[in-house]
């Protein structure tokens, strides 16, 4: 898993089987490549990339997936079976039929010696579909006992059952805004929001964020990079504050946003909302949406390892959900034409 916040690239042993109908899961082993500059400036900006050089890349880059994954299964031991992959979103544009997530599947396949399922998103889109956000597919087989699950990553994302079916869209902001701050002042982020919990609000900024047109927008829906470079990075360098009180603004933005769409949809009083994704170990944040909550919603922070590996572990059952030709992706969620079973295998050569 690589996600939009660009830190780097998780890996999740991960086992899972199916007991009376349900599905269980354990995270074996784990591991986390820090991207280095080379990489980080190039998945940044591989959405400038002329077709030719993106395509060169989305090869080189899922031979350095497979790279990673052969090191990581030989150093450890592992018995492995699949190898699933999310890839990196490039390019996200559901309303022009266009998702992209690179990192070549069956240059990883040859790499890695491993039968791989990647491409997870195309086909929903192809169906309709919003191709995201796809986690709540494992929200409802491995965390269905929460009330909300709320994946803070670069993008904001919740999920949940209403009327009887799985909603779930991308919110808006997390930490994609809080490391582009960070990274000005040479931070690849905030650690546990210290210098976030020393600033001040700019009202101005948190107006402005508050008023983005994305956040009226009915569900099904989802955002990306894209959305954030056209519209909120010019808020942010327009804003001339310091960066402990841009940074302050935005967590009082994010929080004030998820509350919103938490609160409107609690159908009970002391509901409950799983947090996972770098977000859920930045404490500042963590105090500032519990105030945003109370007193409906708790927060439920569960152990370092689920947080920073739930989307890896998603995957995995998506990957199995492929291979056993069953539901992975909910019309529901996304607004696809029909449920799904997505993804496209690759065998080694």
């Amino acid at each position: 898993m690589s996600g939009t916040s660009l830190d780097g690239l998780d890996l999740a042993y991960c086992h899972i089987w199916k007991k009376y109908d349900q599905w269980k899961f354990e995270i074996k082993e784990t591991r986390a490549i820090s991207y280095d500059k080379d990489i980080r400036a190039h998945l940044k900006n591989s959405i400038e990339l002329p077709a030719d050089e993106l395509l060169i890349f989305h090869n080189t880059y899922g031979s350095w997936l497979g790279q990673q994954a052969r090191e990581f299964i030989r150093e450890k031991g592992l018995d492995v079976d699949i190898i699933a992959s999310h890839g990196h979103t490039t390019h996200h544009q559901p309303a022009k039929g266009l998702t992209l997530q690179i990192g070549s599947g069956q240059h990883l396949a040859n790499v890695s010696g491993y039968k791989t399922v990647c491409d997870f998103r195309t086909n929903d889109v192809a169906l309709g579909g919003e191709g995201a956000p796809l986690v709540p597919i494992g929200d409802r087989l491995f965390f269905g006992n929460y009330d909300f699950c709320l994946n803070l990553g670069g993008i904001s994302n919740v999920s949940f059952e209403h009327q009887g079916k799985r909603i779930a869209y991308d919110i808006g902001l997390a930490n994609m805004i809080l490391n582009y701050l960070t990274q000005k002042i040479g931070l690849s982020y905030d650690n546990n929001g210290t210098l976030a919990s020393k600033g001040v609000i700019n009202m101005n900024m948190l107006k402005q964020l508050n008023q983005l047109s994305y956040y009226e927008l009915p569900f099904p829906k989802s955002t990306g990079y894209e959305w954030f470079l056209k519209k909120v990075v010019p808020i942010v360098n327009a804003t001339k504050d310091t960066t402990d009180n841009l940074l302050h603004t935005a967590v009082h933005h994010i929080c004030e946003q998820v509350a919103l769409q938490v609160k409107r949809y609690a159908t009970k009083d002391q509901s409950t909302i799983l947090v996972t994704g770098g977000g859920a170990l930045n404490q500042f944040m963590m105090e500032v949406l519990q105030s945003n909550l109370e007193p409906m919603v708790s927060l439920v922070i569960p152990e370092k390892k689920l947080i920073e590996y739930k989307e890896a572990l998603v995957f995995a059952l998506m990957g199995v959900l492929r291979i056993e030709k069953e539901v992975n992706i909910l019309k529901t969620v996304t607004g696809a034409s029909k449920d799904s079973s997505s993804g496209v295998v690759y065998l080694p050569a």
